[in-house]
């Protein structure tokens, strides 16, 4: 089927357009997938679930060294109070 022209603009039923926007998107995805090798083969699917896997590690690492960065950073600060608290009530012996 031909498209009409009218006043310069290409007309064509609705149904078609809606199968070429189908057609161009299902090629699209198929060659952004091969641009990046997850092109057709069935491990595809398992390099997708490996790779999600690997950032959830790399989220659970990254979150657990912030909280024990936190805790040492506390620790510290907690312990220097209860030095400067004993130094200052003289609980070690007694100096001058």
């Amino acid at each position: 089927m031909t498209p009409r022209r009218s006043e310069g603009f290409v007309r064509m039923p609705d149904a078609e357009f809606e199968a070429i926007l189908t057609r161009a998107a299902e090629e699209g995805a198929k060659r952004a997938l091969a641009d990046v090798g997850l092109d057709g083969d069935d491990e595809a699917a398992l390099d997708i679930r490996d790779l999600r896997s690997l950032v959830d590690c790399i989220r659970l690492v990254r979150r657990t060294a912030m909280q024990t960065a936190v805790r040492m950073i506390t620790t510290g600060v907690m312990l220097a109070l209860l030095a400067g608290i004993a130094i200052k009530l003289k609980i070690f012996g007694g100096g001058p």
